[in-house]
């Protein structure tokens, strides 16, 4: 799951091929989201690991099986009919009613699935399981307030309505709503407590979090630099080392443009000094992640 942090798509699967031939069934889940994101759509392998999954219960798969058409395009149906939103929402809305957060949060995106979508049913599930503790679902509907242009008049309504659940989200603990919260405060000019929160989402693994402790102490004057206003002092060599630590245990398009574009704002002096101070920053814990959602785009 480190490696599904960092989108490691190819590294991850040998790992959870032994966890699936356990009998895991969420590392059956992930090596069809593995799958898919590698191919680009529902390549054979991903179906074969969703449809193992969905025969051991688990929702999400049966919801990727109906977006790739599974069951109409290759025959790979539910044992009692045709339709696989149908048979995630039988699956959950027990649980749900049971009291279940996680259950509570998966029939949001049911909602929107079956023959008759049902928004309302599907917000009203999304609110329960935010209030039950969810952490995933109270920064959904951050997010959900954050761009909600019918319902509030001007920017700064959306983000005071979104700012409560992503606090709610990062007093529990969680990363993205952590950096989601930096964000929103240092739009409602709260400089002091942005910092604040960037730098928790930072410890907290997140790699946009990370990545604005290294900028900051950089380049915070720079265009676009807002969430450096209150930021102490820069220490230039401290931001590379952050950012070499970064691409090595992120290599990827993201780390390396980093690199590229504060390169030259960085003198050769302050390049050593961070290199030196590199390991500081390396493998720290919890690991970096980009935090992707379990059902994700």
């Amino acid at each position: 799951m480190r490696l599904w942090g960092i989108h490691q798509w190819e590294k991850m699967q040998p790992p959870l091929e032994i966890a699936a031939a356990s009998g895991d069934v969420e590392a059956m889940y992930y090596l069809g989201e593995a799958n898919r994101l590698l191919s680009r759509g529902l390549s054979q392998a991903a179906l074969d690991w969703y449809y193992q999954a969905a025969q051991h219960g688990e929702p999400y798969a049966m919801l990727r099986l109906f977006d790739g058409g599974a069951c109409e395009l290759g025959d790979v149906c539910p044992e009692n009919g045709d339709d696989w939103p149908q048979a995630a929402l039988e699956l959950t809305l027990p649980k749900a009613e049971a009291g279940d957060p996680e259950a509570m949060s998966v029939l949001y995106d049911t909602y929107f699935y079956v023959e008759e979508p049902d928004e309302e049913k599907a917000m009203e599930w999304l609110l329960r399981a935010a209030e039950a503790g969810h952490v995933e679902s109270m920064n959904l509907l951050g997010n959900i307030a954050r761009n909600d242009e019918e319902s509030y008049a001007n920017e700064t309504e959306r983000l005071d309505a979104a700012e409560p659940w992503f606090r709610q989200a990062a007093e529990a603990g969680y990363a993205p709503a952590m950096n989601n919260l930096a964000s929103v405060l240092n739009h409602l000019d709260q400089p002091e407590e942005a910092w604040e929160w960037i730098t928790k989402a930072s410890e907290a693994g997140h790699i946009n979090g990370r990545g604005w402790l290294a900028a900051c102490n950089i380049e915070p004057d720079g265009e676009g630099m807002d969430l450096c206003r209150a930021a102490s002092n820069p220490y230039p060599a401290k931001g590379w080392a952050i950012l070499r630590a970064m691409n090595e245990e992120v290599p990827g398009t993201s780390s390396e443009r980093l690199l590229r574009v504060y390169g030259e704002s960085v003198t050769p002096e302050q390049r050593e000094e961070g290199e030196r101070m590199m390991d500081e920053w390396l493998n720290l814990e919890p690991p970096l992640s980009y935090f992707p959602e379990k059902f994700g785009p």
